[in-house]
């Protein structure tokens, strides 16, 4: 089973790419580390404070796989400089 997540974010604190993309940097890592999903920013690129992230996991069982991406948003939730705006999962 295959479970994404489009997740729209803002990040307050971003005063210029560079600085937007050092916080990107570190929250996708965080993720990849704890979890076995991938993430990738997948629009805004050329916007400040602006990202949409999409993250997706593949599992032999359904129940597994949703729960992991639950489990990726919540710990998106946990960090201070990362506000979630919007999220869309999807089931495939």
């Amino acid at each position: 089973m295959i479970v994404s997540a489009e997740v729209d974010g803002m990040i307050y604190g971003a005063q210029s790419l560079k600085e937007k993309r050092a916080v990107l940097r570190r929250v996708q890592s965080r993720i990849q580390n704890e979890f076995n999903v991938s993430v990738s920013e997948i629009e805004f690129q050329d916007v400040w404070q602006r990202t949409r992230l999409g993250i997706v996991t593949i599992s032999y069982d359904y129940k597994k796989a949703e729960q992991t991406i639950q489990k990726v948003l919540h710990f998106i939730d946990s960090f201070p400089e990362f506000e979630r705006t919007d999220t869309v999962v999807e089931r495939l």
